[in-house]
């Protein structure tokens, strides 16, 4: 359907804080050509973020970070997930390849080598938030990987984790990968590695 199918017929703000939640209340379009009654809903709007697949082609090692995260623990899932990098664009900030270079830096301590390569970019739950994900894939140097990394002041306290290849791939098949962003990103790689690997040779 168009976008002339939904009104928006009011928005406020129900809270803010780290994020902020909109309530809205909507009508669209129904597939037998009618309006939907009223609805009204509540949206995470969380706004632009950039994910990085760090890869090192010579190793065949992909450089991945661990770090707490709360609504994982709520919903069941591993407290210590493990994830690419990633971060949020801010209002007024640089590129989405900027901020994928600045957090390669903060959450790994690594620096890229040459070009980003888009991987795709992607609605994290559009049933309930805005947010939406810039995914890349930079080459590094995995042997210079390790350490704790993160910003101070956001309170950060991130481990580098190195894994090669084969053992990201069996943890993929073993359900060791529990969040959607970071198994898109090494799905992508799987169907790209040989490429990735001769054009990075």
């Amino acid at each position: 359907m168009s976008e002339d199918a939904l009104q928006i017929l009011d928005r406020e703000t129900a809270y803010q804080g780290f994020f902020r939640v909109g309530l809205y209340r909507l009508r669209h379009r129904r597939y037998d050509g009618g309006w939907s009654a009223e609805l009204s809903r509540e949206v995470v709007e969380r706004g632009r973020a950039v994910g990085l697949l760090l890869y090192d082609p010579r190793r065949d090692a992909v450089v991945l970070i661990e770090q707490f995260r709360l609504p994982a623990h709520l919903a069941g899932f591993t407290s210590w997930q493990l994830e690419i990098v990633a971060g949020l664009v801010d209002h007024g900030e640089e590129t989405e390849s900027d901020v994928a270079r600045r957090e390669a830096q903060e959450e790994a301590g690594l620096a890229i080598e040459g070009e980003l390569v888009p991987i795709h970019r992607l609605l994290t739950s559009p049933g309930g938030s805005t947010q939406t994900v810039a995914l890349f894939c930079a080459r590094v140097d995995a042997s210079r990987a390790g350490g704790v990394h993160g910003l101070a002041a956001e309170h950060e306290d991130i481990k580098v984790v190195v894994k090669s290849y084969v053992e990201v791939a069996r943890m993929l098949r073993d359900g060791g990968i529990e969040n959607a962003t970071t198994m898109i990103a090494l799905y992508w790689l799987a169907a790209n590695r040989a490429r990735l690997r001769k054009r990075w040779r």
